[in-house]
């Protein structure tokens, strides 16, 4: 156990360690839940948000596209203009944001509005997950950095199991505002809860602006985002089109879709609880054995789904397979970035975003060349081994250069303080 955690436990009243990075860790992981809540439960509603609106379900569709952007853009940007800000002030700090803009679009009376509002809501998502990633491998300790990863992006996991269906229920029975009203009490539960137990990490490093834009130099950086941009974006294909594929092909009812849903949402958290232990074994070779397995998942989903009930038993294992890389995509570009962790965790949560759209785009182009439902699996499984050999690229790469790939402490100590009580957060 390193020194940080060691003073983590010092000062909590004598109570196992692992117990005091847990209240932390669950903290971090209900924020994620609300994220991925408030990310997804608009799907779901987009016939109601446009009925409400009085505009096309195709126009109220670049809702998503305006929380993507928020996404993409905030994620770098916070990175860098909150280099300097205490670790323990910007988790709450993007909490509040995240919340007030749900707040903003749970008021928002015209379609206009309601696209800024979830624009601004989209831009605290990718730095609270970087930021969230650092604080939980920090106090994890060697040996424990993913798992711990993996726990914080279980919140989001267990969103696609919970929170989208609970939301959307609600939203059907109550209006489309109803659901985004929950999502602000999550957001509001965990701006306290991070304040209870988030513990001061003033031994945690921050940086500077010109360091975190600084590690964007490094090549390795780049060649682990285009892994997950690539890999992940034969997951989305199969996501995207799966409800179409489920019904014209397997032959299947609208009710069997939540079912099959629910499922991949268990198997995401399934497998990010095993992407974590594997990649604090493994390393690389973690995200190398989800990928592949993801691809071998989509291929047989292909395979079944004509076949109805068993395809939808297979998105448990796609779930599962594909998720379980996240962990160690994660770590790694922590261990890559140097002294620009910030900007480099954070950025994951913009390319899984770009994969998202890489995802629904290639998925589409082959359906409209007429290559039918079961060609997004297809192709997915196609760029899920495209991710394993631009990993293999970039573990070449490293070697031609010399370069060293340790597994790194996350934000390395710099002074002697106290950490402080892990559950009043002084």
């Amino acid at each position: 156990m390193d020194t940080e955690t060691q003073d983590v436990a010092a000062s909590c009243d004598g109570e196992h360690p692992a117990g005091r990075v847990g209240w932390v860790v669950g903290a971090l992981a209900l924020g994620g839940f609300g994220i991925g809540t408030t990310e997804f439960v608009a799907m779901g509603l987009l016939p109601n948000i446009a009925s409400s609106l009085g505009v096309s379900e195709p126009t109220a569709g670049h809702l998503i596209s305006a929380y993507a952007l928020g996404v993409v853009v905030g994620a770098p940007l916070i990175a860098v203009l909150a280099a300097r800000v205490s670790r323990r002030t910007l988790l709450i700090a993007l909490m509040v944001a995240f919340t007030l803009g749900n707040a903003l679009s749970l008021v928002a009376q015209n379609y206009p509005t309601l696209m800024a509002a979830r624009f601004v809501a989209g831009l605290p998502h990718g730095a609270y997950f970087g930021v969230a990633s650092l604080v939980a491998a920090h106090l994890a300790g060697p040996g424990r950095r993913a798992q711990a990863v993996g726990q914080v992006m279980m919140g989001l996991s267990v969103a696609n199991v919970l929170g989208v269906p609970a939301a959307t229920w609600l939203g059907q029975a109550l209006g489309w505002r109803a659901a985004l009203a929950l999502v602000v009490v999550i957001g509001a539960v965990t701006v306290l809860a991070l304040w209870r137990v988030v513990p001061d990490l003033r031994s945690m490093r921050t940086t500077d602006p010109a360091t975190e834009l600084g590690g964007l130099r490094h090549g390795q950086i780049w060649l682990t985002l285009l892994v997950g941009v690539v890999g992940f974006g034969g997951f989305f294909a199969f996501y995207t089109y799966l409800n179409t594929a489920l019904t014209s092909l397997g032959g299947l009812s609208e009710a069997a879709v939540p079912i099959a849903l629910m499922l991949f949402g268990a198997g995401m958290v399934s497998g990010n609880y095993l992407g974590g232990r594997l990649a604090d074994r493994l390393g690389d070779k973690a995200i190398a054995i989800g990928m592949a397995s993801a691809a071998s998942a989509l291929v047989l989903f292909a395979l079944l789904v004509s076949t109805g009930w068993p395809a939808v038993i297979m998105t448990f294992f796609v779930g599962c397979s594909g998720s379980a890389a996240i962990p160690g995509l994660q770590t790694r570009l922590m261990d890559v970035a140097h002294d620009a962790q910030t900007i480099a965790a954070a950025l994951n949560h913009s390319a899984l975003n770009v994969a998202n759209a890489l995802g629904a785009w290639v998925g589409g182009l082959v359906i409209a060349h007429g290559l039918g439902y079961r060609a997004p699996s297809l192709v997915g499984a196609v760029l899920a081994v495209g991710g394993v050999l631009v990993l293999a690229a970039a573990v070449a790469a490293a070697r031609r250069s010399g370069e060293e790939m340790p597994q790194r402490e996350v934000a390395v100590p710099v002074g002697d303080e106290p950490v402080g009580d892990v559950r009043s957060g002084r």
